[in-house]
């Protein structure tokens, strides 16, 4: 009997760590794209961004009178080289970010799981308010992986925590 729950535990603690690396792997993700985007964005300095935009709009066949690309190209008329770089610089921080804490997750240090905690979490209310402004697969897919996510690393703590008093 005894050897049936270690193997469970182990078992367990398997699943547990298997859980956290794919979190791991979908927040390092997360942080390279938008690093990726950032860098991107460089490429824009000195140029006309509008004129980029405006291209990209019609080699997507969108109508630029409609309302999204409007609001898409109206964005670019008012982005400077300053602007560029400070976005450019926030997806650095975020990249930084994300990888601390993907790196945090990977090794299962407690520290990790309650910041990915913090940082998913306080995006929850976001998304339910713009599911319900307006639900779209987009936000509501978001907003599903966002709880999982959280709920998955709640989870994981409260099991952890279990373990520490028994």
């Amino acid at each position: 009997m005894k050897r049936t729950h270690t193997h469970k535990k182990r078992s367990s603690s398997n699943l547990h760590a298997r859980g956290l690396h794919v979190i791991a792997f979908f927040e390092g993700a997360k942080g390279l794209l938008v690093l990726l985007v950032g860098f991107e964005l460089l490429t824009f300095i000195h140029k006309d961004i509008h004129e980029a935009a405006m291209r990209l709009v019609e080699h997507l066949d969108l109508n630029p009178a409609s309302h999204y690309p409007r609001i898409f190209l109206d964005l670019t008329e008012h982005i400077s080289d300053t602007k560029l770089w400070s976005i450019a610089v926030a997806a650095a921080i975020y990249f930084v970010v994300r990888m601390v804490e993907a790196a945090g997750l990977w090794l299962r240090k407690s520290w990790a799981e309650w910041f990915g905690v913090l940082t998913g979490g306080m995006y929850i209310p976001i998304e339910i308010f713009e599911v319900v402004r307006r639900a779209t697969w987009p936000r509501v897919t978001i907003l599903v992986i966002n709880l999982c996510v959280v709920s998955y690393l709640l989870f994981v703590l409260i099991k952890s925590d279990n373990k520490k008093t028994h």
